[in-house]
């Protein structure tokens, strides 16, 4: 697979985790592969509920709560969906989302330079 395939593939999966998992897809999802590093980047994927909540502060800081505790209790079941793309030892997973923008990041972190070991650079 070219890198711009594996990127696919690894927004291919996590779109299919994020739907299974923690209730919905995001309507747009974007991963970068550098380094030691997964970038990923979704917009569009807050339920009408949540955005409606997003409304108040209480709302804003419930949202971000809820959703990183379940991110936390499914992260082996994440681990195994990016390891189906990248198989290479995770070091750490990092997730953070904008109620404000629509938007979450994740980022996952490598114990080895992914980009050098399967493209070569």
């Amino acid at each position: 697979m070219t890198k711009g395939q594996k990127e696919a593939k690894i927004c291919e999966v996590i779109t299919q985790f994020e739907a299974e998992y923690m209730g919905r897809g995001p309507k747009r999802i974007n991963a970068k592969i550098m380094d030691d590093v997964i970038f990923v980047r979704q917009w569009g994927f807050l339920t009408l509920a949540e955005e409606s909540l997003a409304e108040t502060n209480d709302g804003t800081e419930l949202i971000k709560k809820v959703r990183s505790r379940l991110f936390e209790k499914v992260n082996i079941r994440f681990r195994n969906a990016i390891n189906e793309v990248i198989d290479s030892n995770i070091i750490s997973i990092h997730s953070d989302v904008s109620t404000i923008t629509g938007e979450k990041i994740i980022v996952v972190t490598f114990d080895e330079n992914i980009e050098e070991k399967f493209f070569g650079n």
